[in-house]
């Protein structure tokens, strides 16, 4: 077993922090009673800095279409910021662009499926996805 050494802890925190999180939107509108249709999933993200700050808003958008049974959007929003003034361009762009969408997909992950567990409805358990890879296609 190895142990971490706590004493210390500034080595062990990340320099990206997550301020805040919220949902800013999440909708269901039911389409039909019963579909054997796919569902069909679409990820956004959307990513903004503060003007003169490592102060960086990300929001990822989720959409569910399941044709002629319902559909659904979830947007969620993460305020983080960057403690480390200090390192490169390339290091801030992968923590932003890759890590806080990685550290927000849990919340995600959860309201979808809060959001589809109710009577009727086949619970939307999403996949894990490779953010690194999805966001290096985009």
């Amino acid at each position: 077993m190895m142990g971490i050494n706590m004493e210390n802890n500034q080595t062990i925190q990340s320099i990206l922090h997550l301020d805040k999180i919220m949902f800013d939107n999440i909708e269901f509108k039911r389409l039909g009673i019963s579909s054997d249709n796919e569902l069909e999933l679409k990820l956004q993200s959307n990513i903004a800095q503060k003007q003169d700050t490592e102060i960086y808003r990300v929001t990822l958008i989720l959409t569910g279409n399941k044709p002629e049974e319902y559909l659904f959007e979830i947007s969620l929003t993460g305020f983080f910021t960057i403690i480390d003034k200090d390192i490169s361009d390339d290091l801030k762009d992968a923590l932003i662009t890759k890590n806080a969408p990685a550290i927000l997909m849990p919340y995600l992950r959860s309201e979808a499926s809060l959001l589809t567990a109710q009577p009727g409805v086949e619970c939307v358990v999403l996949p894990v996805f490779n953010i690194s890879k999805m966001m290096e296609n985009k």
